[in-house]
């Protein structure tokens, strides 16, 4: 390169995507497209200079001087210096899959998608919608120290949307899952039921009444909470800018001493990572063990910035500037049975699933949305009720954990963050808030 620079790094990105969209008995879309994309970061005297081009144009043996100048006359714009950290990289094996989906016919995936939407069928269902996506994705990596990799990943899942009304009252059940583990629509016709099944019972389910109670969160809305209001404010970026409310905290007790919540990019899960998008080592980063902040999540640039955690943590879309990102958070297990929790509630209620919501890390402020809940009475579930709500402090509601179940289940999605979608998976066990703030219909 013919123009001075402190690091370079280009990541190119090619591959297939699939999707099948299945909308009230209708195939909608059915079809894959190929994508070949590539960003090259140049750091200069100050800041970055990012170029996205095409894959073939990048050239990946030998990065055109012209690509890198440009990506460097672009780093001169900004008058902020930016130190990064040197970092380890290492390469973890991609597991095999069960059932390569490239080896199943378009014909097939939708023939078995249709068997699917024929389990939501029945009284009361008055729309049903499945969709399937399929990534099928080759990266290569290389940097100006000489570190180099390439890896091939596939993603796949889906999801149905089952859709009830009756009496003027409309309710839905929804069910997804994805994985890196291969083909996962076979044989799933009991999940495409179960959200058809779900929706008709909410129709009878009575709304809920807010209040402070004791809550008692399953492991997809306690992995929501630990994703959303612990995993966004742990990332290195909102540190560095301010804009999260455990600035300044490491090393304090922010939480119960029950809790533990960690965030693992290596672990085979949907958001598995061989390694990051900067070429990175992606490893277990225990952010709060019990109950005492510990590390925050970081690429090179935040990791040097701030510090205390670790890089491993920096992902981006196919041709965009990674930014730091979580991948696979959770809340680690505790000691008690769910039956335990139950029944030491006493008085309260069981949120179950999530319908998305809203948090502010700066401010520390977050409010979930439950699919459905159960009211706890005498320690036992009675009631079903419909369109409940969980909101508070961040810090605060962390403290009133008393119990943490055993029985940790992780849950596949997708976050958004600066414009950018990745693949994660978030979890917990069961466990139970003391005062907790639940939201429903009208307040006692």
């Amino acid at each position: 390169m013919s123009v001075p620079y402190r690091y370079y790094d280009v990541r190119r990105v090619s591959g297939e995507v699939t999707q099948i969209d299945v909308d009230n008995g209708r195939v909608e879309q059915a079809g894959s497209s190929f994508f070949d994309k590539a960003v090259i970061r140049v750091l200069g005297d100050k800041g970055w200079g990012v170029l996205s081009v095409s894959g073939e144009d990048a050239e990946f043996e030998q990065i055109p001087d012209s690509f890198l100048n440009e990506a460097y006359n672009a780093s001169m714009v900004t008058t902020i210096h930016i130190p990064i950290q040197k970092t380890p990289t290492t390469l973890h094996p991609v597991p095999a899959m069960k059932e390569n989906p490239a080896d199943v016919s378009l014909d097939e995936k939708v023939s078995i998608l249709l068997d699917m939407y024929k389990a939501t069928e029945g009284p009361d269902i008055v729309s049903r919608r499945i969709n399937y996506i399929e990534k099928d994705e080759t990266v290569f990596f290389s940097d100006c120290f000489g570190h180099s990799y390439t890896y091939h990943l596939c993603r796949c899942g889906f999801s149905v949307l089952a859709v009830a009304s009756r009496g003027g009252i409309v309710q839905m059940g929804y069910e997804r899952d994805h994985t890196i583990s291969g083909l996962n629509i076979r044989h799933r016709q009991d999940l495409a039921q179960d959200a058809a099944d779900r929706a008709r019972k909410l129709l009878d389910a009575k709304p809920a009444k807010g209040g402070i109670m004791r809550a008692v969160l399953d492991p997809e809305l306690a992995g929501v909470f630990a994703h959303e209001a612990v995993g966004h404010a742990s990332e290195g970026d909102l540190i560095k800018e301010g804009s999260s409310i455990l600035k300044g905290k490491i090393n304090e007790r922010i939480g119960s001493p029950l809790l533990t919540i960690v965030d693992d990019p290596s672990q085979p899960e949907f958001g598995f990572c061989p390694v990051d998008d900067e070429g990175s080592e992606t490893k277990r980063t225990e952010i709060i063990r019990n109950g005492i902040l510990k590390a925050y999540l970081h690429s090179k640039e935040t990791l040097a910035s701030v510090g205390n955690g670790d890089a491993g943590h920096c992902r981006g879309m196919p041709g965009v500037e990674p930014i730091v990102r979580m991948s696979n958070t959770f809340i680690e297990n505790g000691d008690s049975s769910y039956d335990e929790i139950i029944s030491e509630c006493k008085s309260g209620i069981l949120l179950k699933g999530s319908r998305g919501g809203q948090v502010d890390p700066g401010r520390g402020m977050f409010q979930f949305n439950a699919e459905y809940g159960f009211l706890i009475e005498n320690g036992e579930l009675t009631t079903m009720v419909r369109d409940v709500s969980l909101s508070g402090e961040i810090l605060q509601t962390l403290h009133t954990i008393s119990l943490i179940g055993n029985d940790l289940a992780l849950h596949p999605g997708y976050c958004g963050k600066g414009g950018q979608t990745v693949p994660v998976t978030d979890g917990s066990p069961h466990l139970m808030l003391e005062n907790a703030v639940v939201g429903g219909c009208e307040i006692d």
